[in-house]
């Protein structure tokens, strides 16, 4: 019988069981998947599971259960595998069945054989995603979740589920979704290969055999870290050329992972964000296999249908790239490890953690707004929409047209100054994911913003503008001068310009475009109105001009105490997650005040002024933490467009141009 910490260390063993007592009837995989659903329910587990996020491949144990939280940046086409396959032993013809789920390599003990032509076989199919971390994912996110996981497993980890971390054996053998021969290897050989990833190659088509050879799994600290910045390839001795890791955003670290998906991928598209449980597959005899598979194809290119580009592509080392077999994905509402992971409408009504925290919002939102006053050099009108721009996504889709963005062009910033700058490192520990852009001619005809298809490689290539539902785009203006755009150039900005005004990504298919919905919160400094489009100007009016800019906004963060920093961001992840609604009564009240406004003067209200005071009046109710519109948040929002339209034309009249 399997002891209690196996179901972490060595889930296969549990997978076993269960296949074992069941087989041949088909339940078996069900029962596996509620049996590890019942497991991570148990006492916060979920915490106790490794994280790929924290914990470096090479100190974690093969085979063992990781999580590993994500984005889909692409998606492979379904592989086939064996589901069930059948061993017989020449000598005593003795036969076994063994499930092929849940790995990379088929496994047989000494002196067996797969036998190809078995009835009992069962041939199944699973999808591959190329997952990467979460594209701009914040330092204070990765921290917090490694401390929560690390206080779970030094304070209530039973000592055994610490053996996640030591060394350990693994037989394998041949792949389950493809079979070809191979020799034994000696243990210096798979760590020669491991540190030698230009040795490893993989793909999808073979031979079958298997082999009952113990081969050591374990990895020691000195082995190749798989983490890379995007834009830096991992670049090894005699590879040519380098693997790249395809990360959206320059300077990101992490792994990437292949992630298999066996029940229910139809769910899962492109830009989701995810967090996967499943078994790690990092065996050097995968990259083994395919080496020799790879090297044997160049005999009979007809045994292959895929290009060496699509085959390195697709397989690469899994040293550099490891393949996690899920057992259990779910889609994540938010990345924010203060808040529950799963938080609908329903169970924000009942949960006990929101309706503690929503009794305090009134003084969070105040402490909020007066931190953002003083990040906006005084300015309490810029701070107020800083929030509403804060807490606002899109939460509906009307036609073509995206309900609930709030792009902010932020204009009267300092120009060639540390204050956009530092106005985005504040951003940046309040939102759980976010990006600053810096908007220069050199970037814009530099910079490839639209993901494309590599038709060659068969795979996405990202592009900045890759990014995760409800991440802060921070534009920085300020920056840019005189200069000339090239081709290149002006598609970004026209990528820039159609992400703020319809909240979609157009990727380039050579042959055609493909609209991919987004949901990015984008900021925009400027120095004057911007040149790209945005749903609210707001002109700063800077009531303090401090002698050192630097010292002055690096000093905010280190006044506010940490306790307060996560309530803010509670609050700003919290509230983008609530309800809202307007009554009937409420509806009627604004239709006749809209009336009478344009009774008064038709040429100062139009409809897309209403439309942009519903949108304030929306998220100003919601900064309150009130689900519906009440006559005086109504009454609220028309004030705050009122000051904020004087503003434009004071500075307008200022200037002598438009703003």
């Amino acid at each position: 019988m399997p002891c209690v910490g196996d179901w972490l260390n060595n889930p296969l063993s549990i997978v076993q069981g269960i296949f074992a007592q069941n087989v041949p009837n088909s339940d078996w995989e069900k029962k596996v998947t509620e049996y590890f659903k019942e497991k991570l329910k148990e006492n916060n587990a979920t915490n106790w599971v490794p994280s790929l996020n924290d914990v470096p491949v090479h100190y974690l144990k093969p085979n063992s259960l990781v999580k590993f939280r994500c984005m889909v940046q692409d998606m492979f086409d379904p592989e086939f595998y064996m589901g069930v396959y059948e061993t017989v032993d020449p000598n005593t013809k003795a036969r076994v069945l063994h499930f092929g789920k849940y790995r990379d390599v088929a496994e047989c003990g000494p002196q067996q054989e797969i036998d190809l032509n078995s009835s009992q076989t069962v041939t199944s199919e699973r999808q591959t995603f190329y997952c990467v971390p979460v594209p701009g994912e914040s330092a204070w996110v990765k921290e917090i979740s490694f401390l929560t996981e690390l206080l779970h497993c030094c304070g209530f980890l039973n000592p055994h589920s610490h053996a996640y971390i030591s060394t350990s054996q693994a037989r394998v053998s041949p792949s389950t979704s493809y079979t070809p021969s191979r020799h034994k290897r000696s243990y210096e050989e798979d760590e020669d290969m491991d540190l030698h990833p230009s040795k490893q190659k993989e793909q999808h088509m073979g031979n079958s055999c298997c082999s009952g050879s113990d081969i050591h799994g374990c990895v020691e600290p000195k082995r190749l870290e798989t983490e890379a910045s995007a834009g830096h390839h991992l670049i090894s001795p005699n590879c040519s050329p380098p693997l790249d890791l395809n990360f959206p955003l320059p300077g990101e670290k992490g792994p990437a992972c292949l992630v298999k998906v066996y029940e229910s991928w139809e769910s899962f598209k492109v830009n989701d964000v995810l967090e996967v449980f499943g078994v790690l597959s990092v065996d050097p005899v995968l990259s083994i296999v395919n080496s020799e598979e790879r090297d044997s194809s160049t005999l009979d290119p007809m045994e292959c249908m895929d290009t060496a580009e699509e085959q390195r592509v697709h397989s690469p080392p899994a040293s550099l790239v490891p393949r996690i077999h899920v057992i259990l994905a779910q889609k994540l509402q938010h990345i924010n490890p203060l808040l529950p992971a799963c938080l609908n409408e329903e169970e924000s009504k009942t949960c006990e953690f929101v309706s503690n925290f929503m009794s305090e919002l009134s003084p969070v939102r105040a402490e909020l707004l007066g931190f953002l006053t003083h990040a906006l050099l005084g300015d309490s009108l810029a701070a107020e929409y800083l929030i509403l721009h804060l807490i606002s996504t899109v939460y509906a889709r009307r036609d073509v047209l995206p309900l609930g963005k709030f792009t902010v062009n932020l204009s009267g910033c300092p120009r060639n100054s540390v204050f956009t700058e530092h106005l985005y490192r504040l951003i940046q520990q309040l939102v759980p994911a976010s990006h600053h852009l810096r908007m220069t001619i050199e970037s814009m005809n530099h910079s490839r913003f639209i993901p494309r298809k590599d038709y060659t490689a068969n795979r996405l290539v990202s592009g900045l503008l890759q990014l995760a539902s409800n991440t802060s785009l921070v534009i920085d203006e300020t920056q840019l001068e005189q200069g000339q755009l090239d081709a290149a150039g002006v598609q970004n900005v026209t990528a820039l310009g159609n992400l703020i005004t319809w909240q979609k990504v157009d990727y380039d298919f050579s042959y055609h475009r493909m609209e991919f919905p987004c949901n990015i919160n984008v900021l925009i400094t400027s120095e004057g109105r911007s040149l790209l489009p945005s749903d609210c100007q707001v002109h700063l009016q800077p009531q303090i001009i401090p002698p050192n800019m630097e010292e002055y906004m690096s000093s905010l963060l280190t006044a506010v105490l940490p306790s307060v920093l996560n309530k803010f961001r509670i609050y700003l992840s919290l509230l983008r997650l609530m309800d809202y609604s307007i009554s009937d009564e409420v509806t009627k009240a604004v239709e006749e005040d809209f009336v009478e406004m344009r009774k008064n003067d038709p040429e100062s209200i139009t409809a897309d002024d209403l439309h942009k005071m519903l949108l304030v009046a929306r998220f100003l109710s919601l900064s309150a933490g009130q689900t519906t519109l009440s006559r005086e948040r109504w009454l609220r929002a028309k004030q705050l467009e009122a000051l904020r339209k004087a503003r434009l034309q004071q500075q307008q009249c200022v200037n002598g141009n438009e703003l």
